[in-house]
């Protein structure tokens, strides 16, 4: 048997909402396939498993804050046998006739029905007195009390719900998110001992070779300079690996694969980073359309629990309007970001003459405990020599 819990979703997430259960006891499940959402700061998490086998019982209820670690279900391997449930359930005692059964102070044994009221309806102290105070007729109500009677619980289901508006309910929750980040990054800056380098990339073969693939494209199929970045960075960090996987409690574990996390930004604010697996291995135009569904469905807060926590390296970018540069924050248990300033018109050096020209500045953030500047300087370069030669990504 092996007991599938609340994954971590990210350095922020301390606890997630179970929303929606996706399977029932008895269902066949495989690696990869999604059995629940969970609702964290960020949204709605599909949550997948990792591991063949049969739902065996579920442990975590619809509605139940759950703490990273703690178990939802219990799954058992193709052609294990059921969890043994012939052991008998431990009698119930009787209950005592003066042990109340709802949370209130009642005046009479729960076994015979509480003092009537005026009207003649049995009601608990604590329900007439709540009835009275929300102008609600014990008459109108029906009682779930011992006997019929009316208790707190009846009367307060009559109290409407304060609803939000839906600009109330987007600024809750983009605090909250706001929150949860600066929380991360805080713990971020404080615990890893960052560092930077700063490297401007001539864009000029790039910019021309997107111009040629893109020239017979429909606008939805067109590459964007961000895939070709994003591409360069994914082949540089196979090759430095100092830069890619996780530092944990044994130190630094480098990654085989390359799952490269994309922030991006929500709208009405706040910021997610899942992951597109394996971006290395992907083709420019795989690379783009992967780009776009996770934009979708981030900003539908529809996201798989594996893109929010196998992140190995991210990429931010500010896209095509902004500022020359930006510096990141490593997002935890990551050990490198790479932000790309807006890129444009930038006075290089050719031949020994200032040129304007088509360039971008990549700044590189790593964790000093893993790499070193010389070592993030290699990397950054060899994103450079990558975009020199775009028909190759």
């Amino acid at each position: 048997m092996a007991v599938f819990k609340m994954p971590s979703l990210g350095a922020d997430m301390e606890a997630g909402k179970l929303v929606e259960w996706l399977v029932k006891p008895g269902d066949t499940v495989k690696h990869g396939d999604i059995v629940a959402v969970v609702e964290t700061q960020k949204g709605a998490i599909e949550i997948e498993v990792f591991e063949d086998g049969v739902v065996e019982k579920l442990v975590a209820e619809l509605g139940q804050d759950l703490p990273v670690g703690a178990p939802l279900a219990v799954i058992k391997a193709p052609g294990e046998a059921s969890a043994e449930t012939s052991e008998a359930a431990p009698p119930v005692a009787p209950q005592s006739p003066t042990e109340p059964v709802e949370p209130e102070v009642w005046m009479e044994p729960p076994s015979a029905p509480p003092p009537a009221t005026p009207s003649g309806i049995a009601a608990s102290p604590a329900a007439k007195a709540r009835a009275a105070e929300l102008g609600v007729a014990l008459e109108s109500l029906t009682g779930s009390g011992p006997g019929g009677a009316i208790v707190l619980a009846d009367v307060e289901t009559t109290r409407p719900a304060a609803t939000p508006s839906p600009a109330e309910d987007r600024g809750a929750y983009i605090a909250e998110m706001r929150k949860a980040i600066a929380a991360a990054m805080a713990r971020s800056k404080r615990e890893i001992p960052h560092y930077y380098v700063t490297h401007t990339v001539d864009l000029s073969a790039a910019s021309d070779w997107l111009s040629a693939a893109n020239a017979n494209r429909p606008p939805e199929e067109r590459i964007l300079m961000g895939a070709l970045l994003m591409k360069a960075m994914a082949l540089a960090a196979r090759e430095e690996k100092a830069v890619n996987g996780h530092f944990g409690e044994d130190g630094f574990t480098p990654s085989p694969a390359v799952h490269l996390g994309l922030a991006i930004a929500l709208r009405g604010g706040g910021l997610v980073a899942p992951a597109i697996l394996d971006a290395d291995k992907k083709s420019l135009q795989d690379l783009m359309e992967a780009m776009r569904d996770l934009t979708m469905r981030a900003r539908a807060g529809r996201l798989k629990s594996s893109e929010m926590s196998m992140a190995t390296l991210t990429f931010s970018a500010l896209g095509e309007s902004g500022v020359e540069a930006m510096a990141g924050i490593i997002v935890p248990p990551q050990v490198a970001i790479v932000t790309a300033g807006a890129p444009g018109p930038q006075a290089l050096v050719r031949d020994g003459k200032v040129v304007a020209a088509q360039a971008v500045t990549l700044t590189l953030a790593a964790d000093h405990r893993v790499s070193d500047g010389r070592l993030g300087s290699k990397f950054l370069t060899a994103i450079d020599a990558k975009l020199q030669t775009p028909e190759e990504l």
